[in-house]
């Protein structure tokens, strides 16, 4: 778990830098994850590992079809959901997501968006109801980069929580 931490960590420097996480990083948090699943549990450890990273990106892949998430925070998630007990998964995605709605919504209280983002949200599930259709939530703009958040932080402080014990 203390790879994962220092993966993480050095995950959320390219991420608040470039927006942007490298997949050799996600790729080590991955294989080390598998490693050490393999050295508790052998074979077993590793389907394990990679059945819990897999169900994760698929949990989360309709959120980045529509581009409510980041490539790189979907496969970050399920990299660092394979290092935690299957009952802790849903605990641990919650965390993190909700860390990353509080830190939204204080930037974009700060920022003075925050009634201008309502807006657009409510607009947006308007039309998903009245279509029918899921469509790319604001996929371009100064506005995009203004309300969006890198899920890293997130995913580090949930991941913190739980060796902390709090969940």
């Amino acid at each position: 778990m203390a790879a994962l931490c220092v993966i993480l960590t050095a995950a959320c420097c390219y991420d608040y830098k470039d927006n942007r996480i490298p997949n050799y990083l996600v790729l080590l948090a991955a294989f080390l994850g598998m490693g050490w699943q393999a050295w508790d549990d052998g074979l077993f450890g590793v389907l394990f590992y990679a059945g819990q990273a897999a169900l994760v990106m698929a949990l989360l892949y309709p959120f980045f079809k529509i581009g409510g998430l980041g490539a790189g925070d979907v496969k970050l998630l399920g990299a660092a959901a394979g290092y935690l007990p299957f009952e802790k998964i849903l605990t641990f995605l919650f965390c993190s997501l909700l860390i990353a709605a509080m830190i939204s919504a204080v930037k974009m209280w700060r920022k003075h968006i925050f009634g201008q983002r309502i807006r657009y949200l409510s607009a947006y599930m308007e039309d998903v109801m009245l279509t029918g259709r899921w469509k790319r939530y604001q996929t371009a703009g100064p506005e995009k980069k203004s309300a969006g958040i890198c899920l890293s932080g997130p995913v580090l402080i949930s991941v913190l929580l739980y060796l902390g014990g709090v969940y």
